[in-house]
């Protein structure tokens, strides 16, 4: 019997990417290409829905070109809370794609908290009123782009996450349809019924008609139209997922206890629940994903500025990049005292406090670019923890360990940091493509394929700090963060 394909289509902010996987899980060939963002106000983050698309195009003709065996199916790993609206007859996008990071709908989100909103919303969603999500951009869509409310009343307008329009251009407009971890991240969907709620899309003033169909994460989606892309008619698409929700399935967690931790600009940890649990410390209740073993729920923690905070450091210091400030750091034994809370742009989970700005505390005379740069890395670690800890407040559990993936997470120093701070084994994935990955092996266990359990590269015991030194570490940290907090109250 020949061994399946699967292409995992992993649709990122900056780029879009291609991974070839096969039925072992190797990885066999992979494509790249760079997507440009464009802010064009103060507060908005947009890209070209047609850019999105052609990128998507191009990574899998690469792919295809490298594998002469045919393909036996598609998974798609995508951006979230990004939101593509366009016309279901000519296909084309009637709006720029409003990405999550944009902030053009603060003001409207921050008037439905003030009326009381924020409890209806959260019992529903899991989510707290926020920009981020595409709930309130998608409202401003319809009270901003004319043509979205004549495309309404004609049955015609579309509205979904990067998955669905993904989807629609591959089948060639022949399907309309999300999957439940994309869905439950729009602010509009009942997580405990899977269902879209139509008590909130009036709370938005969105179009209930207009939003995709929710499927279970490893659903056959649909077929490739011919002429779509490099790949012939008739290749399924076995399988969608938003990308954090896919690096947790890439890590191989299938049961709660462990965290998932991504050392990007910023850092999403999710970990599993078990069962729909309402956070009462500052985190996202969400759908992790569902198939046909039922749903899997999820805690998630978003942190606003993650390895960010190194590079930015590393600049501010005049070194030539993050490794140089790692080196710095890794020449004192402590921050002598200094403490750097990395609000750049805000503080995200748990803190949640827009407002906020960085502050580096506890400088003295002998303070030393070095203290700096090992508060800097602390920093990091530290927000990591404030969630880790969070999740385990609402969980009732202690959580046996992290499982780290990103850029960052290749910096031994960091992790050995990490291990030290948490008091809890950190475990590295051993590839680089960990929400591919978990995009193609939910694909192809719809394919019947089940792979091996997830191994990880190397394993950071905690052991190298003592705790009377970790808990002044903490204490600090918890001061600094109450100052930040009490300057935006002043």
């Amino acid at each position: 019997m020949k061994q399946p394909l699967v292409i995992a289509i992993d649709q990122g902010t900056t780029n879009t990417k291609a991974v070839l996987v096969d039925g072992q899980g190797h990885v066999v060939a992979k494509a790249s290409i760079p997507l440009r963002s464009t802010y064009p106000k103060p507060g908005w983050a947009e890209q070209a829905a047609d850019d999105i698309w052609t990128s998507v195009q191009a990574v899998i003709a690469d792919v295809a070109a490298q594998s002469p065996v045919e393909i036996s199916g598609i998974a798609i790993s995508n951006q979230r809370e990004t939101l593509v609206v366009w016309d279901a007859q000519t296909g084309k996008a009637i709006t720029p794609a409003i990405l999550w990071q944009c902030r053009r709908t603060a003001s409207a989100c921050q008037a439905l908290i003030e009326a009381g909103q924020n409890a209806r919303v959260e019992s529903t969603t899991g989510l707290s009123i926020n920009a981020l999500f595409p709930a309130s951009k998608l409202g401003w869509v319809m009270e901003y782009v004319e043509a979205a409310g004549k495309l309404a009343e004609q049955g015609r307008l579309r509205a979904g996450t990067v998955d669905s329009w993904l989807l629609f251009r591959l089948t060639g407009g022949a399907v309309f349809a999300t999957d439940h971890s994309n869905a439950s991240r729009t602010q509009l969907f009942d997580t405990a019924k899977l269902a879209w709620s139509e008590d909130l899309c009036r709370l938005f003033c969105v179009p209930v008609a207009a939003l995709p169909q929710p499927l279970p994460s490893n659903s056959v989606f649909g077929q490739t139209q011919e002429g779509t892309t490099a790949l012939p008619g008739g290749v399924p698409i076995l399988a969608m997922m938003g990308d954090s929700h896919a690096a947790l399935y890439g890590h191989g967690v299938r049961a709660p206890g462990l965290v998932k931790a991504t050392y990007g600009t910023g850092s999403s940890l999710m970990t599993l629940s078990g069962e729909r649990v309402l956070s009462g410390h500052g985190l996202s209740s969400t759908i992790a994903w569902s198939d046909d073993s039922g749903t899997a729920y999820a805690l998630e923690g978003n942190i606003t500025v993650s390895a960010q905070a190194i590079a930015f450091a590393a600049t501010m210091l005049g070194l030539s990049g993050p490794q140089a400030l790692s080196d710095l750091a890794e020449t004192v034994p402590d921050s002598g005292n200094v403490t750097f809370v990395p609000a750049l742009a805000g503080l995200g989970a748990p803190h949640w406090n827009d407002e906020a700005t960085g502050t580096i505390a506890g400088m003295t005379l002998a303070s030393t670019p070095a203290h700096v740069a090992r508060a800097t890395m602390e920093a990091v670690v530290l927000q990591i923890a404030d969630v880790f800890r969070a999740m385990e407040q609402d969980t009732g559990q202690p959580l046996a360990g992290l499982l780290a993936d990103g850029g960052a997470s290749m910096n031994d120093f960091l992790m050995q940091l990490q291990a030290d701070i948490l008091d809890r084994p950190v475990m590295r994935g051993d590839q680089a493509e960990v929400g591919a990955l978990g995009a193609a092996s939910m694909a192809l266990r719809t394919l019947g394929v089940m792979l091996d359990e997830t191994s990880h590269a190397q394993n950071f015991a905690p052991g190298s700090m003592e705790d009377q030194k970790r808990r002044d570490v903490l204490h600090r940290w918890q001061q600094a963060i109450a100052r930040v907090k009490a300057s935006v109250a002043d």
